[in-house]
C-alpha cells in the first residue's frame, strides 16, 4: 500500500488547524481539567505544607517551653505586653486620641474603598484598551497586574 500522497499530520498542525470545533472543544475541555487537576495537586501540596510546618512550630515552641530561661523571660514580656495594653488603651481614651483613632479608620476604609474601585476601573481599561500599562499623570509608566488567590467558600459568607 502506498502512502506517499497521505498528509503527515504533526502536533503542530492538530493544534493550529481549527479542523472542527468538536475537536478544539474536546482540547479545551482536556486542558481545562488538566488545570483543574494541577489546582487541586498544587492545593494537597500547599495543604501538606501547611500542616508540617504546624508541626514544626510547635515542636520548637515546645523546646523553647522547656528552657527555663526563655519561659521566665517569656512570662515576663507577657506581664509588660499587658501593662503596655492597658496603658496604649488609657492613651486612647483621651478625647484628641480617640479623634485620631477614628480618623485613621476613615481614611483605612476609604483607602480599601478607593482601591477596590481602581482595581475594577483597570480591569475595564484592560479590557477595552488592550493594554497592561497605563502612563501615571507625572509620566510614570505602571504595570497592570492581578493576584488571584483561594479562599474557601464558607469563609467568604
Amino acid at each position: 500500500m502506498d502512502n506517499t500522497n497521505d498528509p503527515i499530520v504533526t502536533d503542530a498542525d492538530v493544534v493550529s488547524e481549527p479542523d472542527t470545533n468538536a475537536a478544539s472543544t474536546e482540547d479545551g475541555a482536556q486542558i481545562l481539567l488538566d488545570l483543574e487537576s494541577t489546582i487541586k495537586s498544587h492545593i494537597a501540596m500547599i495543604d501538606k505544607g501547611k500542616a508540617d510546618l504546624k508541626n514544626q512550630r510547635e515542636m520548637l515552641e515546645s523546646a523553647l517551653m522547656n528552657d527555663e530561661t526563655y519561659r521566665t523571660h517569656a512570662e515576663e514580656a507577657k506581664k509588660a505586653a499587658k501593662v503596655k495594653a492597658k496603658t496604649k488603651f488609657e492613651i486612647l481614651q483621651q478625647p484628641a486620641n480617640k479623634q485620631l483613632a477614628e480618623k485613621i479608620k476613615e481614611l483605612t476604609a476609604q483607602s480599601k474603598e478607593l482601591n477596590a474601585a481602581l482595581s475594577d476601573y483597570l480591569r475595564e481599561y484592560q479590557r477595552m484598551s488592550g493594554s497592561s500599562e497605563i502612563e501615571t499623570d507625572d509620566g510614570e509608566v505602571r504595570e497592570i497586574i492581578y493576584v488571584a488567590k483561594l479562599v474557601k467558600k464558607s469563609s467568604r459568607s
